[in-house]
């Protein structure tokens, strides 16, 4: 049996079934077998009707992935199958025998345009339906920006194809994109009743690339496009409205052309090769060898202990009460443990007012936590997440604590982001259940965790802790134990870059100019401001202490904090922040970075260099790129992928790039090793080159791709 498979019933349906585990996703053969088959059942005469289905509960994800690797790797759009005019158009919608849809768990991508260019679609409960392209770099490719508009009405297609979001079979129901409902035993039963009502009249044979009636007037769904393209401005996202445009002015058929050129165009963009590595490389990180390969089956987290309720437990608490986890948070008096309970029914609120939660849910997910002021309350949870200040003494207290009152299989994980999880458990004797689960501010918004291992740290541990992040929908990487992890050690030289290039003369402002064009959300001079400088400095001290021979020592935020500047908490520092307005450029600071100049002496004969914008942006990102390959070497990260989903996730970094290191391939490593090595001995150890950058430049291979 192949991809495909079709079955001649004795009422004289065919049912089609797409065969392949785990998502029946379409390669380039299954591809050829529906023709086949559509072909077989079209040209025999004891066929009346067909069904399309898929196996195992599922009807389709869409397009196998590897198709569009294997684009990637050949730069040959040939490569891509001919599914949208030769299969969905000719063979389904202009064949001569009706064909019904019999959806179940989900319809995505090309399986959701398979099933629109059916006559008709039968959909069990809750069955996921969404064109989610456009999270990839490309816009639907198989008649979807057609169809959908024709089905369910432009507006609501236009917000389904730019937010790439599911919408439930019932929600499909009402929008007129499925016909009827039914449950997973009656649907093979009903899809066939209803392919023979078409054959007999008693059903309509909808052709949905020729209906109109949910597109309103030309003139409306006009309006709806051009208000979309004002919020909308990322090319791939306007390509998609333009092709919508031309199905709209021009006809359905003359918009499946210029859909079908489109996408050709986009597959072999850099924005969606490098959206296609995030995505691949998301999916790699949860593979941990001789952790998640031994067999290992994750044990059930359902209540877990938070102690600390500050910034980062409150956030902490939400993540998991939100995601139906029990939680017990735990502080040391009652003011405090008040304070951190209004903290997480303020965070559940942001829910609220973002439409993502109801009150009543608020109320149910509420009920899921429990303030507590005494160890003993933590007798009975799966697992306890430290979240106090960062204080040695501190810890090691609070674990020897939990170790005397939690279970002999309780996880005990700390949220620290700068001391030795070795040092915080070491008066306990429970060091294989100790690791750390390092998230990011807010915790409840943020998607990356860094789960960080011991040498001690068992693999059922980190299976299990796997498993939770995953239940939290967020995105883990496993790394191992060092001064600020994977991406807080990769990313302190964009920390430190600014404030050297500052003291080599280079204005502030065209800095943050300059990155923020590159799609950083903030400028790094900016991202000081909102952060705070105590962190900051906080940070630069840690930092030099790990790496003194490379970090670069500034005087500069000290300067502003002595000169009265608090950055936004005052609003005042590089920008000035004023309630209801945008942060301005505050060019008396001006005074203090040459204050900072004088003091390093470093520009060369005291006067300012003279750099480009893309130099500024090489300066700055090219010794990211270096300490990266120096977690790499070190081994801190499984793959050097998961630094690209580090910095997308944790930092910001532009996503349509493929993260910082898939961004350093497409530059290359040779010229990335030329520029910082002219800038060592230019301006000193901050840029020299690591062991491995120089390695892999000197034998002109990638970054990424070295496993």
């Amino acid at each position: 049996m192949g991809s495909i498979n079709m079955e001649i019933g004795n009422d004289g349906v065919a049912v089609i079934t797409m065969l392949n585990p785990p998502v029946n996703a379409l390669t380039l053969s299954a591809i050829e077998e529906l023709k086949r088959c559509y072909e077989e059942a079209i040209d025999n005469d004891n066929i009346k009707a067909i069904v399309l289905s898929g196996a195992d509960g599922r009807f389709c994800g869409g397009l196998e992935i590897s198709v569009v690797e294997n684009v990637h790797k050949h730069g040959d759009i040939s490569l891509l199958p001919d599914a949208s005019i030769g299969l969905v158009v000719n063979k389904m919608e202009n064949g001569k025998k009706p064909s019904v849809a019999a959806i179940q768990g989900f319809a995505l991508g090309g399986g959701l345009e398979l099933a629109m260019g059916c006559s008709a679609r039968i959909a069990t409960p809750k069955a996921d339906l969404g064109l989610p392209e456009l999270r990839l770099g490309v816009i639907p490719g198989c008649g979807g920006t057609q169809r959908l508009p024709r089905l369910v009405g432009t507006s609501k297609a236009v917000d389904m194809l730019m937010s790439s979001k599911s919408i439930t079979s019932e929600e499909g129901k009402e929008l007129g994109l499925i016909d009827a409902i039914v449950s997973s035993e009656e649907l093979l039963t009903v899809a066939r009743c209803w392919a023979l009502d078409i054959v007999e009249g008693r059903q309509p044979n909808c052709n949905s690339l020729q209906k109109t009636d949910k597109l309103g007037t030309q003139d409306e769904s006009l309006e709806i496009l051009r208000s979309a393209r004002q919020r909308y401005t990322v090319p791939h996202y306007r390509a998609c409205l333009d092709v919508i445009e031309e199905g709209i002015i021009s006809g359905g058929y003359s918009g499946v052309l210029k859909e079908d050129k489109v996408f050709k165009e986009l597959v072999l963009s850099n924005t969606a090769k490098g959206l296609l590595h995030v995505f691949l490389a998301e999916r790699a990180t949860s593979k941990v060898p001789g952790v998640t390969d031994v067999g290992l089956k994750p044990r059930r987290i359902e209540k877990v202990a938070v102690i600390g309720g500050g910034l980062m437990g409150s956030g902490i608490a939400t993540a998991l009460i939100i995601s139906n986890i029990s939680v017990v948070l735990k502080e040391i008096n009652h003011e405090y443990l008040l304070k951190a309970v209004k903290s997480v029914e303020e965070n559940l609120q942001g829910f609220v007012t973002r439409g993502k939660l109801n009150q009543e849910k608020l109320k149910r997910t509420l009920s899921l936590l429990k303030g507590t002021l005494d160890f003993e309350d933590l007798k009975d949870v799966d697992m306890v997440i430290e979240a106090v200040n960062e204080n040695v003494c501190l810890k090691q207290s609070i674990f020897e604590d939990i170790e005397k009152n939690c279970t002999s299989e309780c996880i005990f994980a700390s949220n620290t982001s700068t001391i030795s999880l070795d040092v915080i458990g070491k008066r306990t004797s429970s060091q294989d259940r100790i690791l750390g689960m390092h998230l990011f501010s807010p915790a409840h918004l943020m998607p990356l965790v860094e789960i960080v291992r011991t040498e001690n740290t068992s693999p059922q541990v980190i299976v299990d802790v796997i498993k939770l992040t995953k239940i939290l929908k967020k995105v883990p990487i496993v790394v191992k134990s060092c001064t600020g992890f994977a991406v807080n050690r990769s990313f302190f030289p964009y920390m430190q870059g600014p404030d050297l290039l500052a003291n080599l003369g280079v204005d502030i402002f065209r800095i943050d100019r300059v990155i923020t064009e590159f799609g950083m959300r903030l400028g790094p001079f900016q991202l000081q401001d909102v952060s705070g400088y105590g962190i900051f400095l906080a940070g630069v001290k840690e930092f030099v202490a790990a790496f003194p021979g490379r970090a670069f020592q500034s005087p500069l935020v000290q300067l502003m904090v002595e000169n009265g500047r608090k950055g936004k908490k005052n609003g005042k520092g590089y920008y000035t922040y004023n309630k209801g307005s945008k942060p301005e450029a505050d060019h008396s600071v001006i005074e203090i970075v040459e204050e900072s100049m004088q003091l390093t002496n470093i520009a060369p004969g005291g006067k300012p260099i003279s750099v480009t914008n893309k130099e500024i942006l090489e300066m700055i990102f090219f010794p990211v790129v270096n300490e990266a390959c120096r977690v790499i070497e070190e081994g801190i990260v499984v793959r050097a992928s998961d630094i690209d989903i580090a910095s997308v996730h944790g930092f910001k970094f532009p996503s349509e790039t493929g993260g910082i290191m898939f961004w350093a391939d497409t530059i290359g490593s040779e010229y990335i090793y030329s520029k910082l090595k002219s800038w060592y001995e230019a301006y000193g150890d901050f840029f020299k080159p690591s062991t491995f950058l120089e390695q892999r430049a000197a034998k002109g291979l990638p970054l990424v791709r070295i496993f």
